[in-house]
């Protein structure tokens, strides 16, 4: 332990430029066609419903459990008062987690610390476990989490830049995405209770102006996130 210690806190060099690029197409083309967005869209979820967990913890409601379902759908339940402004930023932070975990994790890589990304991200992950109260949101969990200690224990640091850096453009790219696709889904079936028609109840502010919440922290997040991770 006491040996991996320096190599956690310190920096490892940044891939070439052409690299960096390739994670971001490679990115991309998980993100855009549907059929392998309906898998990807998991590690989406999973972002999203830690969001409203971790935001429930610190503004002292209470986590009951977290579910995630096989239609990369999920649902976390906390107690607490039905309303308030920790019932507001509970309910607020589901979309904007994936794309503010991207740009924290740009700025780790523009720092080069790649090592301590993938152990905080598997250290995320073994926390959520704990809370999840379903056998599939278990199972993705753990996969995922698997997948990160596998890449952080057995690869060498130009694998693990590369895994990094494809994970942090996938945050940042697939976290625009499900604003897009709920604002399709309101017009089509109107009103519902989603993140933003609940909280268009909690604040009397129209969904419509959430969902452009939305869209602007993911968009801000993009491009400051992509910012850091081409060196610009």
């Amino acid at each position: 332990m006491t040996d991996r210690l320096p190599s956690l806190l310190g920096t490892q060099p940044a891939p070439e430029q052409w690299i960096v690029i390739a994670t971001a197409v490679a990115a991309l083309a998980v993100v855009l066609p549907r059929p392998l967005w309906q898998l990807s869209r998991n590690a989406i979820t999973i972002a999203h419903e830690g969001g409203h967990g971790l935001i429930a913890l610190v503004t002292g409601r209470r986590l009951q459990s977290i579910r995630l379902h096989s239609d990369t759908s999920g649902l976390t339940v906390s107690r607490g008062r039905p309303t308030g402004l920790g019932m507001i930023l509970t309910a607020a932070a589901g979309y904007p987690a994936a794309p503010l975990l991207g740009l924290g994790g740009a700025a780790l890589l523009g720092a080069h610390h790649v090592t301590l990304l993938l152990w905080m991200a598997t250290t995320l992950l073994l926390a959520l476990l704990v809370m999840v109260r379903n056998a599939y949101g278990i199972l993705t969990v753990l996969l995922t989490g698997g997948l990160f200690l596998l890449v952080s224990w057995l690869t060498g640091p130009d694998v693990q830049s590369v895994f990094a850096y494809a994970v942090v453009w996938f945050l940042l790219l697939g976290g625009v995405r499900p604003a897009f696709e709920l604002q399709s889904q309101r017009r089509r079936e109107g009103g519902g209770d989603s993140d933003a028609d609940q909280l268009g109840r909690l604040t009397h502010v129209p969904p419509t102006l959430w969902l452009l919440f939305f869209h602007a922290v993911s968009l801000c997040c993009l491009i400051g996130g992509g910012r850091w991770l081409l060196g610009w």
